[in-house]
């Protein structure tokens, strides 16, 4: 068997697994309010992240990938002959893969690109030294652990204060919620069309300017806040008023912006997960180093598929992290954590800051607990998931480079 087809079937086998737990961790831990705010049972969640994660991966995904992750490392710096970037890149995928499946096991909800990141930085400074990293980078990278979960947290914690403040316990809840949730409606589908539309759907030639991108999502939001107040107007004339109409509205709008984190999820992070072998069959196929690629179909799918049963056989674990051992999550609280994620997603991604989706959303979801104050965190479980960040870029860094070291002595 040639070097060409090992390598191959190896670097297949790895980046299945790294799939396989980006769902099982990163896609988990989108779909956990949501679960556990019970606006989606566990079955259901992992149909909408099916649906979602794919659509958002394969229409407007990685067509073309980095193949060094964020530019972290210098190519010329590791080696003039191809196999160990080859080598480099499977070891790459193996070791952030075994880090998020062990980070999984224990329920911890950590970032995916900080995983392949530090795992690439790891093989790479055991490949070729300290000037082998870009290490303002890196700086980027670990100043993006404080920057988007206290934003995330803000926005989650403003926006759940004001509706408890202004619909939750104003005097006439059912009337306050009839009149500002188109409002919300409004902002909601706003946000969610703006981030696509402007400079989000490159590859479907939806890169609108940002006026054009205000104007249609202007349009699109006001159509969606008169729907949205006629339905709520009959679900309020059909139902009784109070807490449970209020949480019964908010369901449904947390299971749009869960869908809009699985979509952009499977846009933007799939990458973690096939970059490093999008760049080995590149290097097979073309024998040179370059540093973005056109990504297979096949591989697309594989990174999809893989994530997708990451999620269905081992994301409960995460799920319940999030979903119910932070704080306890009700609609309002799932939609108000889901909508300060997307909305800091969408303004760190056009700020061009390396945000982690994971952290943002764990911050958001923190910052709705302060929000009801201390007592409604559990400490304990928050000081586990900060200790699982600052671990994740050391653990597999050394990973990768003590299973590049090995790939290097057996191949």
């Amino acid at each position: 068997m040639s070097f060409d087809i090992v390598i191959l079937f190896v670097a297949v086998v790895f980046g299945l697994y790294m799939a396989w737990n980006v769902g099982a961790n990163d896609v988990a831990n989108a779909m956990g309010t949501s679960v556990g705010s019970k606006a989606l049972t566990f079955k259901q969640a992992v149909l909408v992240a099916a649906i979602f994660e794919f659509a958002g991966a394969l229409l407007v995904g990685a067509h073309v990938t980095e193949t060094i992750k964020s530019g972290i490392i210098v190519p010329t710096e590791l080696s003039s002959d191809l196999r160990p970037i080859m080598l480099g890149m499977m070891a790459a995928l193996l070791a952030a893969g075994l880090w998020l499946h062990l980070a999984s096991a224990f329920g911890w909800p950590v970032s995916t690109t900080h995983s392949i990141v530090g795992a690439i930085a790891g093989f790479g400074l055991i490949g070729g030294g300290f000037h082998a990293i870009v290490w303002s980078k890196m700086i980027k990278i670990i100043a993006s652990w404080l920057i988007s979960p206290v934003l995330g947290a803000v926005i989650a914690a403003a926006m759940f204060i004001f509706i408890d403040r202004r619909i939750i316990n104003a005097k006439k809840p059912s009337d306050s919620l009839t009149s500002i949730s188109p409002y919300l409606i409004f902002l909601v589908i706003l946000i969610l069309v703006l981030s696509f539309v402007y400079k989000g759907l490159k590859n479907l030639h939806l890169d609108l300017p940002l006026p054009q991108a205000l104007l249609l999502s202007s349009v699109v939001a006001g159509f969606a806040a008169i729907i949205g107040k006629v339905l709520i107007e009959r679900m309020a004339n059909n139902k009784e008023g109070g807490f449970d109409l209020i949480e019964g509205v908010f369901r449904y709008l947390q299971i749009l912006t869960a869908s809009y984190v699985a979509f952009a999820h499977g846009a933007n992070d799939v990458a973690n997960a096939i970059g490093p072998l999008a760049a080995v069959v590149s290097l097979l196929q073309t024998k040179s180093l370059v540093m973005q690629v056109e990504v297979p179909l096949w591989i697309l799918f594989l990174g999809g598929g893989g994530i997708v049963l990451g999620l269905a056989t081992f994301g409960y674990r995460v799920i319940e992290t999030v979903g119910k051992k932070i704080t306890e999550i009700t609609p309002t609280r799932g939609f108000s954590a889901e909508f300060g994620a997307a909305t800091t997603v969408l303004v760190a991604s056009k700020l061009g800051l390396p945000i982690s989706t994971t952290h943002t959303l764990v911050g958001a979801v923190i910052g709705v607990g302060l929000a009801r104050g201390m007592a409604a965190l559990n400490l304990n479980v928050v000081k586990e998931v900060f200790v699982s960040w600052g671990l994740t870029l050391p653990a597999t860094a050394l990973l990768a480079a003590i299973i590049f070291k090995v790939l290097i002595f057996i191949i």
